[in-house]
């Protein structure tokens, strides 16, 4: 996990690379978002919190040094208050490069509408991009093939990814196109909750990131589909008993937070609100997936 130090350090410095000369070295990265961006699923509460944007911002600072880095990401939010709670302290940062990565709370809500979700992704774009950043955003995975029960939600998916790559044409923001890539829906990207990536799969964004960003040392292997599981695909009763198991593990207490209008994200605030140093790692980093040992679980936001 990237070390921070306790001081504040969002001011202008002598050493920093001005982008326009170094376009793949940047000075400020800030990440804004839901719990994917805040790295469920790839730690914990206890021992901390890594995820795809640590990741990231590993992989960033390889090739910029004094990279400082911020995560505002907090879970159970939706976009609209990703952009009400987090947008004016990313512009307040100045950043040179921004990822917005929100909508999928959104997409499990009963009013969903695509056109609102993505209007106020699309005035996140154009105030970061007027500031002056790069901006990255991505699509969302069928989640039909990861959640079989979401199937009457089918058509939000594309609608909601249809209206991100419009509006982030309009201000050229660059979109991760996981979508396209059969592997983005491979269980062992997952954790068992099914709503947030496994240590793998937050690998696999960080990595997709990279890429759709021209990274040194970045490339498409993260499109690749993992090697064979070990063990064989469960017959039709095991399938079913595995889907009651996971509705009454995780489902029934997500549609209970739900009708009592709570958030796992209440409470919480970003676990890296300021801009703080980002120390390269000792060797590049990787996650293997893991074909035996499940991988910890966590609830839905």
């Amino acid at each position: 996990m990237p070390g921070v130090e306790s001081r504040d350090d969002s001011g202008p410095r002598e050493d920093e690379p001005p982008h326009g000369r170094h376009p793949h070295r940047y000075a400020r990265y800030v990440a804004l978002g839901d719990s994917q961006t805040e790295g469920l699923g790839d730690g914990d509460d206890l021992t901390g919190l890594r995820g795809w944007a640590d990741r990231f911002a590993d992989h960033l600072v390889r090739h910029s040094p004094g990279l400082r880095y911020a995560n505002l990401a907090v879970r159970g939010r939706l976009a609209h208050q990703v952009r009400a709670e987090q947008l004016a302290p990313a512009l307040a940062l100045r950043p040179d490069l921004v990822t917005v990565v929100a909508g999928m709370n959104d997409l499990l809500r009963p009013r969903f509408d695509a056109d609102e979700v993505a209007g106020h992704l699309e005035v996140m774009f154009a105030a970061l991009t007027a500031g002056g950043a790069r901006v990255a955003t991505l699509t969302f995975p069928d989640l039909t093939r990861i959640i079989p029960v979401a199937r009457p939600l089918s058509a939000r998916v594309p609608a909601l990814n249809a209206r991100i790559r419009q509006a982030a044409s309009r201000h050229g923001v660059t979109v991760v196109e996981t979508v396209h890539h059969p592997v983005v829906t491979d269980p062992r990207l997952w954790t068992p909750d099914r709503l947030h990536a496994s240590p793998l799969g937050h690998q696999r964004i960080a990595d997709a990131m990279a890429h759709a960003l021209g990274l040194p040392g970045s490339d498409d292997a993260w499109t690749r589909a993992l090697p064979p599981p070990d063990t064989q695909a469960p017959g039709t009763r095991q399938a079913a008993i595995a889907e009651l198991r996971w509705a009454a593990t995780y489902l029934g207490p997500w549609l209970a937070r739900r009708l009592r209008r709570r958030s796992s994200g209440d409470t919480r605030t970003a676990k890296r609100p300021r801009l703080t140093p980002v120390h390269p790692p000792s060797r590049p980093p990787t996650a293997q997936p893991d074909r035996d040992t499940p991988h910890p679980a966590k609830e839905p936001t």
